[in-house]
């Protein structure tokens, strides 16, 4: 199963639509003062090195840094944004959702360092999930991105950065000007975050149970609401307090929504995706499932298309029949999806 807070996001987000031996831990930094040390991973072929980094609000942030065990010299790193959920990015139970399994099979199976973050309030990170906006989330995957040249294993002119469901849509942002030798958003979007919700309660709305009439008449009153909420900046219950013809549509908190606050999407909706992967240079590779539910292919195939246009034959678009939003196959991880991404990168860095 999901971790819980995962599951609840997600099961909003589909339903409103929306190992053999042990390896050595090394500690680096201090232990969290506020959170008991969890049960940790562990890998056969990856020792895990763990570290903080801060926003500018002052949040310690737990970052996990994986080195194969049999390395010599620099390696080159997978650096991994993660998605929208109040989730820790360790797995210390294995492999219990989709992305787990894919994060857990790249740090065994790559031969690549690799580097997570925990954003504020979850795991041992300091500070309040729940309330964190945008901006200081992404201070945050900037700050781990900066320490990479901490590690002296890590060669810094080849590393790649996974972007997971929304990490991926705004994955070229913490790189910033360091250089990167390919993106890999997975079940993303590249699109204003109004375009994908107005999709998404579409798709919601839509049922045996509504006439194409009343599936209509919602996402007009949607088109209206997301104006005031996520373009003029109004929380959901104030709007729902001077439109009170709209409480049947609204199914999420009155400040707030997925568990995140309302101003974390409003930044969302003032990101210019467009603008991002326009000035992306290096090789982008975007993977999507048919069967996706949370993100559409449009939101993904954006991506897609806007790097091509401004860097003709640098993106690829790798799109796997019946997988799902946590990139499983009939309830199972797609396993063909591991090799397929570590090809692309080998072949990124044989050029």
């Amino acid at each position: 199963m999901l971790p819980p807070a995962r599951l609840i996001v997600l099961a909003s987000l589909s339903l409103f639509l929306l190992i053999p031996f042990s390896a050595s831990a090394i500690r680096i930094g201090f232990p969290s003062p506020q959170k008991a040390t969890p049960t940790r991973e562990h890998f056969q072929n990856a020792e895990v090195l763990y570290d903080w980094v801060s926003n500018k609000r002052g949040d310690k942030l737990r970052t996990f840094i994986t080195r194969p065990k049999n390395a010599t010299g620099k390696v080159p790193a997978i650096f991994i944004v993660g998605w929208l959920s109040c989730d820790s990015m360790e797995y210390a139970k294995g492999e219990t959702d989709g992305f787990g399994a894919l994060m857990l099979r790249l740090i065994d199976q790559s031969g690549y360092a690799t580097i997570r973050m925990d954003k504020s309030g979850v795991g041992e990170s300091s500070g309040d999930c729940a309330r964190l906006d945008f901006q200081n989330e992404l201070e945050g995957w900037q700050a781990a991105f900066d320490s990479l040249s901490k590690y002296d294993f890590i060669d810094l002119d080849r590393v790649f950065v996974l972007g997971l469901s929304n990490g991926g849509g705004f994955s070229p942002l913490v790189s910033r000007q360091h250089p990167v030798r390919g993106f890999i958003p997975t079940s993303s979007w590249g699109r204003t975050w109004y375009e994908h919700m107005l999709e998404n309660e579409r798709r919601r709305l839509a049922s045996p149970n509504r006439s194409a009439a009343e599936v209509n008449s919602g996402v007009k009153a949607f088109t209206d609401f997301y104006d005031l909420y996520l373009i003029q900046r109004i929380t959901p219950g104030e709007i729902l307090r001077k439109h009170p013809e709209w409480k049947s549509l609204w199914y999420d908190a009155p400040d707030g929504q997925y568990g995140r606050p309302a101003v974390f999407y409003q930044q969302l909706q003032d990101l210019n995706l467009g603008e991002v992967w326009e000035k992306v240079s290096a090789p982008v590779l975007v993977i999507y499932g048919s069967a996706d539910t949370i993100m559409s292919h449009s939101d993904a195939h954006a991506i897609f298309e806007t790097v091509n246009h401004t860097h003709p034959n640098h993106a690829t678009y790798l799109e796997i029949e019946n997988m799902d939003h946590l990139l499983t196959v009939d309830g199972k991880f797609y396993d063909a999806l591991v090799p397929k991404i570590l090809d692309w990168i080998k072949a990124q860095l044989a050029k």
